[in-house]
């Protein structure tokens, strides 16, 4: 019943606050206050409700070392869409015009701070780290990045390849980022230096979403499997490529700090269920 209790009380801050920020994205300003307010308000709520389900210190999401944890997170997330760009652009396939909307980036930073805060929360934070404990890491990094890329098959320009994309370069990354470190903050900069990385600055489409132009006036055409299509970069082979040699890299570290759960210890992986009084 954690996981239930867990998700009704993170998903209805997720689901607000995410529409809210689309409706509301000609304004960059509110677009910014409801995006930060968005992450501001999930993670002591995500706080609360594991220590009242779960009767623990909440240590995957503790304050101490966050900001550096964010921080290099988020520098690893804007170098590998960096060299995904660069090496759409040696192809050709990438232009840059001029300076695009450089106000753009505000409201954007919101809105990817709020989408990296609440999916790294509910997708590693809650079903990852929950089923990890039912069925061991390998299966439940299979499922819940099958999930997480099935996920974006929502938006408005998605493809099945988009979302096989998402599910190996971004589920299996993030994923193996907390497998790594036992610890939500890395995953949230990765998921946030990306994402703001691919929007903000390079102005392309993010996950089929129609993302609004940031700082640079570019173009991206040629052949989808290099330039992602009308998904954009995610969908590309080269950001493949890049995500499971990061996926390789953290879950390399994963294991040499015995932070694999098997799956003959998955029943003791984590602290036993408790339902709130």
């Amino acid at each position: 019943m954690r996981l239930v209790w867990q998700l009704l009380a993170t998903a209805p801050i997720a689901l607000i606050g995410g529409r809210a920020a689309m409706a509301l994205q000609e304004n960059i300003w509110l677009t910014l206050l409801i995006g930060l307010a968005t992450a501001a308000l999930i993670v002591p709520v995500y706080r609360w409700v594991v220590r009242r389900t779960e009767r623990r210190e909440v240590t995957e999401l503790a304050w101490e070392g966050a900001p550096a944890k964010t921080g290099w997170g988020t520098l690893i997330g804007f170098a590998m869409f960096g060299f995904v760009i660069v090496n759409i652009a040696f192809l050709g396939y990438y232009t840059v015009d001029g300076i695009g909307d450089p106000m753009g980036m505000v409201g954007l930073f919101g809105f990817m701070a709020a989408a990296a805060v609440t999916e790294e929360i509910m997708y590693r934070g809650i079903l990852f780290r929950i089923v990890e404990g039912w069925t061991g890491t390998w299966i439940a990094l299979v499922l819940i990045s099958l999930l997480f890329g099935a996920s974006h098959l929502a938006n408005p320009n998605a493809s099945l390849w988009g979302a096989i994309a998402i599910a190996i370069e971004a589920g299996g990354m993030l994923g193996a980022a907390y497998i790594a470190t036992r610890n939500l903050w890395l995953p949230i900069g990765l998921h946030f230096g990306w994402n703001f990385a691919a929007s903000a600055v390079f102005s392309t489409e993010v996950s089929g979403n129609g993302t609004p132009k940031g700082l640079l006036d570019a173009a991206t055409s040629g052949p989808s499997p290099i330039t992602g299509g009308e998904f954009g970069p995610e969908g590309s082979l080269y950001t493949v490529v890049f995500g499971l040699l990061l996926t390789v890299i953290f879950l390399w570290v994963a294991k040499r700090r015995g932070n694999l759960v098997p799956r003959r210890r998955a029943d003791r992986a984590e602290p036993a269920a408790t339902l709130p009084a």
